[in-house]
């Protein structure tokens, strides 16, 4: 399912033009961005959790030349953790 295919199932159930659901789902990733961005996780009852999950620096090889060792450095990535009624619904 695309952006454009949530926009579409979200104007019909809510009974709105796809410009106003467009505006509220952009609106809503904007807002999830920004609070990860900031470091806080973003609690979704019931579907679940986007939070920030920190990769350590490590040591990795070169695939061009597998006997050169690099240097992957440390990062932010962003994680979902699935709710309880989001796990029990798709088993």
């Amino acid at each position: 399912m695309t952006k454009q295919d949530l926009v579409n199932v979200a104007s019909e159930s809510a009974g709105i033009t796809k410009k106003a659901a467009t505006l509220a789902l952009d609106a809503v990733l904007e807002t999830i961005t920004k609070t990860l961005k900031k470091g806080d996780n973003v609690t979704i009852t019931g579907f679940g959790t986007f939070r920030i999950s920190k990769r350590s620096a490590r040591k990795g090889v070169n695939p061009r030349n597998p006997e050169e060792v690099i240097s992957i450095p440390a990062m932010k990535l962003p994680a979902f953790r699935a709710g309880k009624t989001l796990r029990d619904a798709i088993r």
